[in-house]
């Protein structure tokens, strides 16, 4: 068993008290500070206060103090052993120093995981939140944190996958698209902040490949017929989540012999263009900073000056 201790710390030309009101907003709707999109949110199963239990991704924790405007740490629920721990220390003249210490026990193979792969995640995640702290408090970042080869390699690896789901009922181009079609599926991921909810910026989910033939409330239709098969794709956004939807049906013996090929590999094709698509657009999205500074009104001096920033 060994004790990971892991620290981060960076000097911020903003006031303690405007550090510290972006950390009492974690894991709130309006979060500025969380790395979100980029990668899986920050989620409680109740406002942020000690007792609030959730985590981020596969990490798990519970909030076990809390000093609003100034600290709080969470204690990892199993398999996670150990806490982390966020604080404010303002330093006089206008600064303030944005500090994150982890300590965690790990062994074996855990012990390997962590120099291998958790760390520079954990580095490069923490990095982004301190870079939010920054932007939103001064309006700019002196020196952004870089996602690594290693980090995008990582990243790529453990990125969310989709989930199965039926055909939604709001889906009512695809549903009506063709007439008792012999195949249909559907897949969806999670809108996270940040993530755009215009289907047509998912079109590249099928390399913008295939020509869009109708649109409405929140759904794209495309016709993606070939070799004898009749098949429609539909992109469906709403507020939680965008679901990719097939339909297909056969008129011959040359499209049921094909379709009879290509519906085995179909499914894993979808779910994986899905999947690089919603990681590729969750990397290029603006930061929760970056929304933040663009959604609210700023000081001179760049910190919020909304009444939840005060």
């Amino acid at each position: 068993m060994a004790l990971i201790h892991n620290v981060h710390e960076r000097e911020i030309s903003a006031p303690a008290a405007a550090a510290g009101a972006l950390l009492d907003r974690l894991s709130a709707d309006d979060d500025p500070i969380f790395p979100v999109p980029a990668w899986a949110p920050m989620r409680f199963d109740r406002p942020l206060g000690v007792g609030a239990v959730g985590g981020h991704g596969p990490v798990t924790y519970e909030v076990t103090e809390y000093e609003p405007g100034r600290r709080i740490r969470f204690d990892g629920t199993p398999p996670w052993d150990g806490y982390h721990e966020l604080t404010i220390e303002p330093l006089g003249d206008g600064r303030c120093r944005v500090r994150h210490v982890l300590e965690m026990e790990f062994s074996g193979s855990r012990r390997l995981a962590w120099a291998v792969g958790i760390r520079p995640v954990h580095d490069t995640m923490i990095e982004e939140l301190f870079d939010n702290i920054e932007r939103v408090t001064t309006g700019s970042v002196t020196d952004p944190v870089r996602h690594s080869a290693r980090v995008r390699l990582l990243r790529a690896a453990v990125w969310a996958r989709p989930e199965t789901v039926a055909i939604p009922e709001r889906a009512r181009l695809i549903r009506t698209a063709l007439d008792r079609p012999a195949y249909e599926d559907a897949y969806r991921m999670p809108l996270h902040a940040g993530l755009p909810r215009d289907p047509a910026a998912w079109t590249g989910i099928l390399r913008d490949a295939f020509p869009v033939i109708a649109r409405e409330d929140g759904e794209l239709l495309m016709r993606v017929d070939t070799s004898g098969v009749t098949a429609r794709a539909s992109i469906l956004t709403d507020d939680d989540h965008v679901t990719l939807c097939t339909v297909a049906s056969t008129q011959s013996w040359r499209g049921r012999l094909y379709w009879a090929a290509v519906k085995r590999v179909h499914p894993f094709m979808a779910r994986t263009m899905l999947r690089r698509t919603h990681r590729t657009l969750s990397g290029s999205a603006p930061s929760a900073g970056e929304r933040a500074l663009s959604q609210t009104p700023q000081s001179p001096e760049g910190f919020d000056q909304s009444p939840s920033g005060v």
